[in-house]
């Protein structure tokens, strides 16, 4: 029975394309599958990225047969066996947001994947790239690794292909930070449609339709998904989110208080390293901001 990786899925149909010694044989078109009848009894949805084993039927379409298990799950965007988040963030249009970085930051690390920050539209930059710096010098801090690109010139589009070889990765961020142009880059002929950004708005049109795993070489595959101008915190208990500050950590857990907030417990040792600048205003202001978003949208549903 063939086994292949799932790239597409579309209107019940899953386009799978055939692996051969767990490669995916790039000259080969994708299958048109469905799934069999068994799989949605026993409650089991196949997912983009889920490597399955499917049986080719009579038409030249095809049957998803079985699920291999899975590495990961995301949730939102739905994409199985991804390691790697790709979290873009432009320098301009739209102006930085560390708020909404530091929250899919958030969501990030509850889902025990691996981060890698890219800072694009390097190239728009009017201060010699000195908050661009700045930015990234504070979450290399923290730990995270980050990446400066340029789709306009192509500076950084190398070393970024390079990190995404072997492995599933999905492309997060801001509406309209140049998602689609990168990867035009990165898979030359890809054509994914870009969209204007909206200076009124301050955000970009949205325009991936649905998630897809994309082909760029060295056994790497790109998992494009809609742009995101809003994340919500209700999968997420509000004693979880301190640990998803990563910083935290090594403060947290000497603080006087188990089950410290972090907010105005004595003692605390989080306050303390913010207190001595060990730990970013910036990044505890958002903490307290969303620990209050939390507390408030438990309380309404």
């Amino acid at each position: 029975m063939p086994e292949g990786i799932i790239i597409k899925a579309l209107s019940g149909y899953y386009y799978v394309k055939p692996l051969k010694n767990e490669q995916i044989v790039t000259e080969a078109q994708a299958v048109q599958c469905r799934g069999r009848g068994i799989l949605k009894k026993k409650g089991i949805a196949p997912l983009v990225g889920d490597r399955v084993n499917y049986v080719l039927t009579e038409n030249g379409e095809g049957m998803v047969d079985e699920l291999l298990p899975r590495e990961s799950e995301l949730i939102r965007p739905q994409v199985a066996n991804v390691k790697l988040a790709v979290l873009l963030f432009s320098v301009r249009e739209p102006d930085m947001n560390l708020n909404l970085l530091d929250k899919f930051l958030v969501h990030i690390e509850h889902s025990g994947l691996e981060t890698l920050i890219v800072l694009t539209k390097q190239d728009l930059a009017d201060d010699e790239g000195q908050a661009t710096e700045a930015v990234k010098a504070l979450y290399e801090q923290v730990g995270y690794e980050v990446m400066v690109t340029s789709s306009l010139n192509g500076s950084g589009a190398d070393k970024l292909q390079q990190r995404l070889a072997g492995i599933i990765s999905v492309f997060s961020g801001q509406s309209g930070v140049g998602k689609s142009t990168l990867l035009n880059r990165l898979v030359p002929g890809l054509a994914l449609e870009t969209g204007e950004i909206s200076l009124r708005l301050g955000r970009g049109r949205h325009t991936t339709r649905h998630v897809e795993l994309m082909d760029i070489g060295n056994g790497g595959f790109v998992a494009d998904t809609p742009g995101f101008s809003q994340l919500d915190f209700l999968e997420l208990g509000v004693d979880e989110l301190s640990v998803c500050f990563r910083e935290f950590a090594s403060y947290a857990e000497n603080c006087k208080f188990r089950g410290c907030s972090h907010l105005h417990e004595p003692g605390c040792k989080v306050i303390e390293a913010l207190q001595s600048g060990d730990i970013a205003d910036s990044r505890y202001e958002h903490y307290k901001l969303f620990f209050n978003e939390m507390k408030d949208k438990k309380r309404r549903y």
